[in-house]
Protein backbone atom coordinates (compact mmCIF):
# COMPACT_ATOMS: atom_id res chain seq x y z
CA UNK A 1 0.00 0.00 0.00
CA UNK A 2 2.84 2.37 0.81
CA UNK A 3 4.55 1.54 -2.56
CA UNK A 4 1.29 2.19 -4.44
CA UNK A 5 0.92 5.67 -2.86
CA UNK A 6 4.52 6.47 -3.64
CA UNK A 7 4.04 5.68 -7.30
CA UNK A 8 0.83 7.83 -7.42
CA UNK A 9 2.72 10.71 -5.87
CA UNK A 10 5.48 10.47 -8.47
CA UNK A 11 2.94 10.45 -11.30
CA UNK A 12 1.11 13.46 -9.85
CA UNK A 13 4.35 15.40 -9.48
CA UNK A 14 5.33 14.63 -13.05
CA UNK A 15 1.90 15.78 -14.33
CA UNK A 16 2.08 19.06 -12.37
CA UNK A 17 5.59 19.76 -13.67
CA UNK A 18 4.38 19.26 -17.23
CA UNK A 19 1.49 21.70 -16.67
CA UNK A 20 3.84 24.33 -15.23
CA UNK A 21 6.16 23.95 -18.21
CA UNK A 22 3.19 24.30 -20.62
CA UNK A 23 1.92 27.47 -18.92
CA UNK A 24 5.41 29.02 -18.82
CA UNK A 25 5.89 28.35 -22.55
CA UNK A 26 2.55 29.97 -23.46
CA UNK A 27 3.26 32.93 -21.22
CA UNK A 28 6.58 33.46 -22.99
CA UNK A 29 4.74 33.47 -26.30
CA UNK A 30 2.14 35.91 -24.99
CA UNK A 31 -0.71 33.44 -25.53
CA UNK A 32 -3.34 31.97 -23.23
CA UNK A 33 -3.56 28.17 -23.28
CA UNK A 34 -6.64 26.56 -24.77
CA UNK A 35 -8.66 24.57 -22.32
CA UNK A 36 -10.62 21.55 -23.50
CA UNK A 37 -13.96 22.72 -24.90
CA UNK A 38 -12.88 26.40 -24.95
CA UNK A 39 -12.81 28.49 -28.12
CA UNK A 40 -9.47 29.76 -29.41
CA UNK A 41 -8.54 33.21 -28.13
CA UNK A 42 -10.10 35.87 -30.37
CA UNK A 43 -7.85 38.27 -32.22
CA UNK A 44 -8.33 41.95 -31.30
CA UNK A 45 -10.73 43.66 -33.71
CA UNK A 46 -9.20 45.71 -36.50
CA UNK A 47 -9.29 49.43 -35.81
CA UNK A 48 -9.90 52.26 -38.24
CA UNK A 49 -6.15 52.90 -38.21
CA UNK A 50 -5.37 49.36 -39.28
CA UNK A 51 -7.80 49.34 -42.22
CA UNK A 52 -6.64 50.64 -45.57
CA UNK A 53 -8.16 54.04 -46.45
CA UNK A 54 -11.40 53.85 -48.39
CA UNK A 55 -11.10 54.54 -52.09
CA UNK A 56 -13.02 57.66 -53.20
CA UNK A 57 -16.00 56.84 -55.41
CA UNK A 58 -15.42 56.89 -59.16
CA UNK A 59 -17.68 59.89 -59.70
CA UNK A 60 -17.25 59.94 -63.46
CA UNK A 61 -18.41 56.33 -63.67
CA UNK A 62 -21.34 57.06 -61.34
CA UNK A 63 -22.42 60.04 -63.44
CA UNK A 64 -22.38 57.97 -66.60
CA UNK A 65 -24.11 54.99 -65.00
CA UNK A 66 -27.04 57.06 -63.74
CA UNK A 67 -27.18 59.11 -66.93
CA UNK A 68 -27.28 62.53 -65.27
CA UNK A 69 -24.96 65.22 -63.96
CA UNK A 70 -25.93 66.88 -60.65
CA UNK A 71 -25.12 70.61 -60.86
CA UNK A 72 -25.35 72.98 -57.89
CA UNK A 73 -26.57 76.46 -58.87
CA UNK A 74 -27.74 79.63 -57.16
CA UNK A 75 -30.91 80.55 -59.10
CA UNK A 76 -30.74 84.28 -58.20
CA UNK A 77 -27.37 84.85 -59.88
CA UNK A 78 -28.18 87.09 -62.83
CA UNK A 79 -26.26 86.29 -66.04
CA UNK A 80 -24.65 83.26 -64.32
CA UNK A 81 -27.30 80.79 -63.10
CA UNK A 82 -30.54 82.73 -63.07
CA UNK A 83 -34.12 81.47 -62.99
CA UNK A 84 -35.99 84.04 -65.02
CA UNK A 85 -39.23 84.90 -63.17
CA UNK A 86 -40.97 85.70 -66.46
CA UNK A 87 -40.83 82.13 -67.76
CA UNK A 88 -39.24 80.10 -64.89
CA UNK A 89 -36.43 79.04 -67.26
CA UNK A 90 -32.80 78.84 -66.17
CA UNK A 91 -30.37 81.06 -68.05
CA UNK A 92 -26.85 82.42 -67.76
CA UNK A 93 -23.23 81.71 -68.56
CA UNK A 94 -22.92 78.74 -66.20
CA UNK A 95 -26.25 77.27 -67.28
CA UNK A 96 -24.93 77.19 -70.86
CA UNK A 97 -21.61 75.73 -69.69
CA UNK A 98 -23.34 73.11 -67.50
CA UNK A 99 -25.39 71.91 -70.44
CA UNK A 100 -22.26 71.76 -72.59
CA UNK A 101 -20.48 69.66 -69.93
CA UNK A 102 -23.44 67.28 -69.65
CA UNK A 103 -23.48 66.96 -73.45
CA UNK A 104 -19.77 66.11 -73.42
CA UNK A 105 -20.48 63.33 -70.90
CA UNK A 106 -23.54 62.14 -72.87
CA UNK A 107 -25.81 62.59 -69.83
CA UNK A 108 -28.68 64.87 -68.80
CA UNK A 109 -28.10 67.93 -66.59
CA UNK A 110 -29.93 67.96 -63.24
CA UNK A 111 -29.87 71.37 -61.58
CA UNK A 112 -29.81 71.52 -57.77
CA UNK A 113 -30.80 74.90 -56.34
CA UNK A 114 -28.71 76.09 -53.40
CA UNK A 115 -26.85 79.21 -52.24
CA UNK A 116 -23.33 80.25 -51.31
CA UNK A 117 -23.79 79.43 -47.64
CA UNK A 118 -24.73 75.80 -48.39
CA UNK A 119 -23.25 74.67 -51.71
CA UNK A 120 -20.16 73.08 -50.14
CA UNK A 121 -22.39 71.01 -47.84
CA UNK A 122 -24.26 69.81 -50.94
CA UNK A 123 -21.03 68.81 -52.69
CA UNK A 124 -19.73 66.94 -49.65
CA UNK A 125 -23.05 65.14 -49.22
CA UNK A 126 -23.05 64.05 -52.87
CA UNK A 127 -26.27 65.93 -53.66
CA UNK A 128 -24.52 67.41 -56.66
CA UNK A 129 -21.34 66.50 -58.58
CA UNK A 130 -20.19 70.03 -59.36
CA UNK A 131 -21.04 73.63 -58.49
CA UNK A 132 -21.36 75.81 -61.59
CA UNK A 133 -22.55 79.11 -60.14
CA UNK A 134 -19.72 81.62 -60.38
CA UNK A 135 -17.83 80.31 -57.36
CA UNK A 136 -14.99 82.60 -56.34
CA UNK A 137 -11.77 80.88 -55.33
CA UNK A 138 -10.69 81.45 -51.72
CA UNK A 139 -8.31 79.74 -49.31
CA UNK A 140 -11.18 78.96 -46.93
CA UNK A 141 -13.20 77.23 -49.65
CA UNK A 142 -10.16 75.27 -50.83
CA UNK A 143 -10.15 73.53 -47.46
CA UNK A 144 -13.44 71.86 -48.40
CA UNK A 145 -13.70 71.71 -52.20
CA UNK A 146 -11.39 71.42 -55.21
CA UNK A 147 -11.41 74.09 -57.90
CA UNK A 148 -11.08 73.80 -61.65
CA UNK A 149 -8.98 76.18 -63.72
CA UNK A 150 -10.47 79.70 -63.54
CA UNK A 151 -12.74 80.93 -66.31
CA UNK A 152 -13.88 84.33 -65.03
CA UNK A 153 -12.75 87.23 -62.86
CA UNK A 154 -14.44 90.17 -61.16
CA UNK A 155 -13.80 93.03 -58.80
CA UNK A 156 -16.34 94.00 -56.11
CA UNK A 157 -18.85 96.75 -56.92
CA UNK A 158 -21.26 98.77 -54.78
CA UNK A 159 -24.99 99.17 -55.41
CA UNK A 160 -27.09 101.94 -53.88
CA UNK A 161 -30.24 103.83 -54.84
CA UNK A 162 -30.35 106.76 -57.20
CA UNK A 163 -32.02 108.83 -54.47
CA UNK A 164 -29.37 108.12 -51.84
CA UNK A 165 -27.67 111.17 -50.39
CA UNK A 166 -25.48 109.15 -48.05
CA UNK A 167 -23.69 107.12 -50.75
CA UNK A 168 -22.64 109.13 -53.79
CA UNK A 169 -19.07 107.86 -54.25
CA UNK A 170 -16.91 104.92 -53.15
CA UNK A 171 -15.36 106.87 -50.26
CA UNK A 172 -18.81 107.28 -48.66
CA UNK A 173 -19.16 103.54 -48.02
CA UNK A 174 -16.93 103.07 -44.98
CA UNK A 175 -18.31 105.87 -42.84
CA UNK A 176 -19.94 106.02 -39.41
CA UNK A 177 -23.66 105.26 -39.57
CA UNK A 178 -23.54 103.51 -42.95
CA UNK A 179 -24.94 99.96 -43.19
CA UNK A 180 -23.25 97.78 -45.82
CA UNK A 181 -25.06 94.60 -46.88
CA UNK A 182 -23.46 91.43 -48.22
CA UNK A 183 -24.90 88.01 -49.03
CA UNK A 184 -23.97 85.36 -46.47
CA UNK A 185 -21.41 82.84 -47.71
CA UNK A 186 -20.14 84.96 -50.60
CA UNK A 187 -16.57 86.23 -50.98
CA UNK A 188 -17.85 89.70 -50.08
CA UNK A 189 -18.62 88.65 -46.50
CA UNK A 190 -15.02 88.03 -45.31
CA UNK A 191 -13.72 90.78 -47.62
CA UNK A 192 -15.92 93.47 -46.07
CA UNK A 193 -15.33 92.15 -42.53
CA UNK A 194 -11.65 92.83 -43.11
CA UNK A 195 -12.11 96.10 -44.97
CA UNK A 196 -14.75 98.06 -43.03
CA UNK A 197 -13.46 100.20 -40.19
CA UNK A 198 -16.34 102.57 -39.49
CA UNK A 199 -19.45 101.25 -41.28
CA UNK A 200 -21.72 98.47 -39.99
CA UNK A 201 -21.83 95.13 -41.83
CA UNK A 202 -25.19 93.46 -42.48
CA UNK A 203 -25.01 89.79 -43.56
CA UNK A 204 -28.14 88.87 -45.51
CA UNK A 205 -29.30 85.26 -45.65
CA UNK A 206 -32.15 83.64 -47.62
CA UNK A 207 -35.00 84.28 -48.01
CA UNK A 208 -34.02 87.92 -47.53
CA UNK A 209 -32.09 89.63 -50.33
CA UNK A 210 -29.62 92.47 -50.42
CA UNK A 211 -31.78 94.58 -52.72
CA UNK A 212 -34.85 94.18 -50.51
CA UNK A 213 -32.79 95.32 -47.50
CA UNK A 214 -31.60 98.30 -49.52
CA UNK A 215 -35.09 99.27 -50.68
CA UNK A 216 -36.51 98.84 -47.17
CA UNK A 217 -33.91 101.24 -45.80
CA UNK A 218 -32.23 98.65 -43.57
CA UNK A 219 -29.05 98.98 -45.67
CA UNK A 220 -27.49 101.96 -47.43
CA UNK A 221 -25.47 100.01 -49.97
CA UNK A 222 -24.69 96.40 -50.87
CA UNK A 223 -21.62 94.79 -52.38
CA UNK A 224 -21.56 92.34 -55.28
CA UNK A 225 -19.62 91.40 -58.40
CA UNK A 226 -19.75 92.44 -62.04
CA UNK A 227 -22.36 89.90 -63.15
CA UNK A 228 -24.86 90.56 -60.35
CA UNK A 229 -24.59 94.33 -60.57
CA UNK A 230 -25.42 94.11 -64.30
CA UNK A 231 -28.79 92.77 -63.16
CA UNK A 232 -29.35 95.84 -61.02
CA UNK A 233 -28.86 98.36 -63.82
CA UNK A 234 -30.67 96.17 -66.36
CA UNK A 235 -33.77 95.35 -64.33
CA UNK A 236 -34.14 98.12 -61.73
CA UNK A 237 -34.31 101.79 -62.62
CA UNK A 238 -33.84 102.75 -58.96
CA UNK A 239 -30.37 101.15 -58.72
CA UNK A 240 -27.03 102.87 -59.17
CA UNK A 241 -23.72 101.02 -59.40
CA UNK A 242 -20.49 102.55 -58.07
CA UNK A 243 -17.28 101.36 -59.70
CA UNK A 244 -14.51 100.19 -57.34
CA UNK A 245 -11.05 101.77 -57.23
CA UNK A 246 -8.05 99.66 -58.23
CA UNK A 247 -10.06 96.49 -58.92
CA UNK A 248 -11.05 96.24 -55.24
CA UNK A 249 -11.56 92.67 -54.04
CA UNK A 250 -10.80 91.12 -57.42
CA UNK A 251 -11.15 87.33 -57.44
CA UNK A 252 -10.97 84.44 -59.87
CA UNK A 253 -14.01 82.25 -60.45
CA UNK A 254 -13.97 78.51 -61.15
CA UNK A 255 -16.07 75.35 -60.90
CA UNK A 256 -16.05 73.51 -57.57
CA UNK A 257 -16.01 69.71 -57.18
CA UNK A 258 -15.62 67.41 -54.17
CA UNK A 259 -12.06 67.03 -52.90
CA UNK A 260 -10.11 63.83 -53.44
CA UNK A 261 -11.37 62.89 -56.91
CA UNK A 262 -8.52 63.67 -59.30
CA UNK A 263 -10.05 61.94 -62.38
CA UNK A 264 -13.27 63.95 -62.08
CA UNK A 265 -11.37 67.23 -61.62
CA UNK A 266 -9.21 66.36 -64.65
CA UNK A 267 -12.36 65.76 -66.71
CA UNK A 268 -13.75 69.17 -65.73
CA UNK A 269 -10.45 70.88 -66.54
CA UNK A 270 -10.34 69.06 -69.87
CA UNK A 271 -13.82 70.36 -70.64
CA UNK A 272 -12.77 73.93 -69.79
CA UNK A 273 -9.65 73.70 -71.95
CA UNK A 274 -11.73 72.66 -74.96
CA UNK A 275 -14.46 75.26 -74.20
CA UNK A 276 -11.86 78.03 -74.16
CA UNK A 277 -10.38 77.01 -77.50
CA UNK A 278 -13.45 76.01 -79.51
CA UNK A 279 -15.45 79.15 -78.69
CA UNK A 280 -18.00 77.58 -76.29
CA UNK A 281 -16.99 79.85 -73.39
CA UNK A 282 -16.71 82.95 -75.57
CA UNK A 283 -20.17 82.44 -77.07
CA UNK A 284 -21.73 81.93 -73.64
CA UNK A 285 -20.00 85.04 -72.30
CA UNK A 286 -21.16 87.17 -75.21
CA UNK A 287 -24.73 85.86 -74.93
CA UNK A 288 -24.97 87.02 -71.30
CA UNK A 289 -22.92 90.22 -71.45
CA UNK A 290 -19.88 88.85 -69.63
CA UNK A 291 -17.22 88.84 -72.36
CA UNK A 292 -14.99 91.32 -70.53
CA UNK A 293 -14.99 89.15 -67.38
CA UNK A 294 -13.78 85.92 -69.01
CA UNK A 295 -10.37 84.35 -68.35
CA UNK A 296 -8.65 82.22 -71.02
Amino acid sequence: MRAFNFRKGCLAASFIASLISFFEMNAALGQAPNRPGASPAARPPATAHSRPPAEPPDRLALIRSRGELGICIWPDYFAISYRNPRNSELEGLDIDMARALANRLLVQPRFVETNFAEFMDRLEAGTCDIAMMGVGISAARQQRVAFSKPYMTSAVYAVTTRESNRITRWEDIDTVGTVVAVAGGTLMEPLMRRSLKAAELLVVRPPRTRESELQAGRADVFMSDFAYTRRMVTMHDWARVIEPPDRFGEALYAYAVPRGDAPWLAEVNGFLTVAKTDGTLARAGARHGLSTALVY
